[in-house]
């Protein structure tokens, strides 16, 4: 990114930088946001791919499909790069053309992607399968040697999740359980909520330490009981303002 903002003047290229480093800063927390300073950066400098990329990101994480996808094209069009192509096939996904997203997953482009890329396209097509409704079909697409694999990567956690949602939507609990398990076991960052599923699985009911009613009646009976001592210090106040006036007498 650094190289590409390079070929603007320093002062805008600075500007730029600053409004990229904000996108990355709060796209996970605050997607809004992040999208916000992407609209910045795009209309400094819309033919650094850098920006283009990143406005990519930023429009995909606040579920605008259609935007991410143009401007996902349009850094690939810049860079010849293929890294994208999981999320360009994810973008025809939240467009209603899962049939879109499987011809992506055939493509050549596949097979040229890093390994992180390849799984990360395994799911996606995973997830076009399940909204065709072919459950077996998506089953059979996470099963791979990474799924299998004892090695924990950074998708390893997400791989399993998946492969265990889809094994509960198709009836096979026992299998669900078994890899929901795994996932939790890979699942160091906590990138899903495999633990809540399993216990979910398990019968395991949260409840909170104090209901919502009893804090309720605990504030109230707190409130009258501040009420009576008032009340009672009222009263000795008025007892002791009489035995004031029987000194008098």
């Amino acid at each position: 990114m650094k190289q590409e903002l390079q070929s603007l003047p320093k002062g805008l290229a600075e500007d730029v930088a600053k409004n990229l480093v904000m996108v990355a800063r709060l796209i996970d927390e605050d997607p809004e946001g992040a999208y916000g300073y992407s609209k910045v950066a795009l209309r400094l400098a819309s033919r650094v791919a850098a920006v283009r990329e990143a406005a990519g990101f930023a429009a995909y994480a606040n579920q605008k499909y259609s935007e991410a996808l143009a401007e996902f094209r349009a850094a690939r069009r810049m860079t010849g790069g293929v890294e994208l192509w999981p999320l360009m096939a994810d973008c025809e996904r939240g467009l209603g053309r899962p049939e879109k997203t499987l011809d992506m997953a055939g493509a050549p482009e596949v097979s040229k992607l890093d390994k992180a890329g390849q799984v990360e396209m395994r799911l996606v097509a995973a997830g076009a399968r399940r909204d065709l409704g072919q459950l077996d079909a998506a089953i059979v697409t996470l099963q791979s040697p990474e799924l299998a694999s004892n090695s924990v990567q950074p998708w390893t956690a997400r791989l399993r999740y998946a492969y265990a949602d889809a094994l509960l939507a198709a009836g096979r609990e026992g299998e669900a359980r078994e890899w929901f398990a795994k996932a939790v076991e890979s699942d160091k960052d906590g990138s899903t909520d495999a633990s809540d599923r399993l216990a979910e699985m398990d019968g395991v009911e949260f409840v909170d330490a104090i209901d919502e009613s009893e804090s309720e009646d605990v504030s109230e009976a707190e409130a009258e009981g501040v009420n009576a001592s008032a009340e009672e210090g009222d009263e000795g106040v008025d007892e002791f303002d009489e035995l004031d006036e029987d000194d008098k007498d």
